[in-house]
């Protein structure tokens, strides 16, 4: 199971929120592009990148944050916030980065996230952020009626690199993971599904990893505020 470390961008500034709300937002840097190389230097494979302004703007917002990041560790990194068009798709991929990954558009323009994933085989991944199991969109400000895992299913044949499930009621909580409902969702699609929201500790990632077939997790908070040693995280998933 892969462990991707957090990079929350708001305002060009390392950030984490809770339950997804801006204005509680907790700075943890005003350096992407140093935090990045930290994690780099602890041995992590992945990094995920959100661009929090974009995801509410519908447009790239933290562009400079993001290239900074790209420009600082030669290893992979995964992107999601404001992307909605295949122009700023193909834009994302043509400058570094690895895998774009499409929420809201997943719901409001599927045939986007089908078009794409048969252009950039293997660089597109769908972001489901879930409340109460129904899919949230336009960071995280409006719930749908749609069942997330309904959701992932019309992607089934779409050949998407990922699905992305993030519980919101648990992100920036720290309070665990929903293993149940991401193990869940993993069961049902054959795309492999990384667990977003409420890692706190490294009990917490051995409990996804022995869960079943759940491909990889996301944390944040638990390793900026000290509560997850990345190093023995990286040890026991390895």
């Amino acid at each position: 199971m892969i462990l991707y470390p957090a990079i929350d961008l708001k305002d060009g500034q390392c950030v984490r929120l809770l339950h997804g709300e801006m204005d509680a937002a907790t700075v943890y840097g005003d350096d992407p592009a140093a935090q990045a190389r930290a994690f780099a230097a602890e041995g992590c494979a992945w990094l995920h990148l959100v661009d929090l302004n974009g995801a509410f703007a519908g447009r790239p917002v933290n562009a400079g944050a993001v290239e900074a990041i790209l420009a600082a560790v030669d290893i992979p990194c995964q992107l999601g916030g404001g992307i909605r068009d295949m122009a700023t798709i193909e834009s994302w991929l043509s400058r570094g980065v690895a895998r774009v990954i499409l929420g809201t558009v997943a719901v409001e323009d599927p045939q986007l996230v089908h078009d794409a994933a048969r252009a950039f085989p293997g660089r597109v991944a769908v972001g489901l952020d879930a409340r109460a199991g129904k899919v949230a969109t336009r960071g995280w400000a409006e719930t749908t009626e749609i069942d997330a895992t309904d959701l992932a299913r019309r992607f089934e044949d779409a050949g998407v690199a990922a699905i992305i499930y993030t519980d919101i009621a648990r992100d920036g909580a720290l309070k665990g993971p929903n293993v149940p409902a991401t193990a869940e969702l993993a069961r049902a699609v054959s795309a492999p599904v990384i667990a977003s929201g409420g890692v706190s500790s490294l009990d917490d990632l051995i409990a996804l990893r022995d869960a079943g077939p759940i491909a990889g997790a996301i944390s944040g908070r638990a390793l900026y505020d000290g509560k997850l040693d990345l190093r023995a995280a990286l040890a026991a998933l390895a």
